[in-house]
């Protein structure tokens, strides 16, 4: 970027705010979200791909990548219609939200959810989020298993909704990505749309579960990055490329770690999952 300079610590400074490179991602320090950004400085941010905000705000910023999509249920305390307000206490938010296993949001949808943006309001003692990418999980499967889940496709619990291959192309990298909720997932379909097209039974559903849960924790020091939070973080997350799972620990009583509250707007998405783009 003509804007943008690296230090010598390897973090990336623009006329807009620092960069700060992570396990997976980046911090973004200098830009206060309580105030209007200016289109230079949102169009930088997109590039580069990365105090309490009010809901309106929230929405706002995520209007920055595409529409909100909200599909989920509205807590009496949300602050904002599209505003998913999650908690450790059932009276301030909707509760064990993450908790069924790693997935990305929206599979359920003909096309997932673009992005997914976080703002932690109330931070507990210990509760993080976790996430992995994608791409990578895929490209150090052994080449047998990651031909057997090319195979695969994925049909959501939501009976109605759409069938979507495992492992597909992101529609702007062109990188492969999976399309999956670990605890979403009615079965599986191999070789879907073929002569030899056949749903798995219960059984077989849960050992490719299993499976798939396996490579996402097999090491997890490497392939996790266990986001703590701290009161007011911010975090814009490409949907289609990084999964996430919240910790046990988020559903801690309130009691034991304090409060959890956290709020998410997840936008719109416009490319359903191909094979290829």
């Amino acid at each position: 970027m003509s804007n943008s300079v690296f230090r010598s610590t390897g973090s990336l400074v623009s006329k807009f705010y620092t960069l700060k490179p992570i396990q997976l991602g980046a911090e973004v320090h200098g830009i206060n979200l309580q105030k209007d950004v200016s289109e230079e400085a949102i169009q930088t941010i997109k590039n580069d791909d990365q105090g309490i905000i009010s809901g309106d705000r929230h929405v706002e910023i995520a209007k920055w990548f595409a529409e909100p999509d909200s599909t989920f249920y509205k807590h009496p305390k949300s602050p904002h219609p599209d505003v998913f307000r999650v908690s450790n206490d059932r009276t301030e938010g909707c509760t064990n939200v993450g908790r069924t296993g790693w997935h990305i949001d929206g599979s359920f949808q003909e096309a997932p959810f673009s992005y997914s943006l976080y703002h932690m309001v109330s931070v507990p003692i210990f509760g993080p989020t976790v996430f992995a990418p994608l791409t990578e999980i895929i490209e150090e499967l052994p080449q047998s298993q990651r031909e057997r889940w090319e195979r695969l496709y994925m049909m959501s619990d939501r009976r109605t909704g759409p069938v979507h291959p495992l492992i597909y192309s992101h529609p702007l990298s062109k990188k492969k990505v999976l399309c999956f909720h670990l605890g979403m997932t009615e079965s599986f379909i191999w070789d879907y749309g073929t002569k030899d097209e056949r749903v798995t039974k219960e059984e077989e559903t849960y050992k490719i579960i299993q499976e798939i849960h396996h490579e996402f924790v097999k090491d997890n020091k490497r392939r996790q990055y266990v986001h703590q939070w701290k009161e007011g973080e911010f975090i814009i997350s490409d949907n289609l490329a990084v999964a996430h799972e919240a910790a046990p620990e988020t559903q801690d009583s309130r009691d034991k770690v304090g409060l959890r509250v956290l709020h998410r707007v997840t936008t719109k998405g416009f490319y359903p999952p191909r094979k290829e783009y």
